[in-house]
């Protein structure tokens, strides 16, 4: 019973994870900087919390070790390269071009996330 809770807890705060960087790279795009100071600042944090609790929930309830099974350890390689690279993405003081960069990288390390979360198989 608690594997399916921490799950659904994870997924459904892996696809806010995702649905709020986009919007917020999105608003940046189109010139729209002001979410900045609204709560769009904080809530992915929170939500990024939840996200961190049923992973680790995960982990307690499952035979899954990160540093044993090679498909958790390289999530969480991306997940450390989709936090740089987010960083990136998301700081005003890069120029454009960075950010764009970064931002794309991030997407793509985040879809191979997902890739692996669904498969729990590395593709090579």
């Amino acid at each position: 019973m608690a594997y399916v809770i921490f799950k659904h807890l994870h997924m459904l705060t892996a696809y806010l994870t995702i649905t709020l960087f986009a919007l917020r790279l999105l608003l940046d795009a189109v010139g729209k900087p002001q979410w900045r100071q609204t709560p769009l600042r904080w809530i992915p944090h929170a939500n990024d919390t939840v996200l961190l609790v049923a992973a680790i929930g995960l982990v307690v309830v499952t035979p899954w070790m990160p540093f044993v099974h090679d498909w958790l350890t390289l999530k969480v390689v991306l997940l450390v390269g989709y936090i740089v690279t987010g960083i990136f993405a998301m700081k005003p003081t890069f120029s454009v071009p960075v950010r764009s960069v970064a931002a794309v990288l991030a997407l793509l390390q985040v879809a191979f996330i997902f890739h692996l979360a669904m498969t729990r198989a590395l593709p090579f």
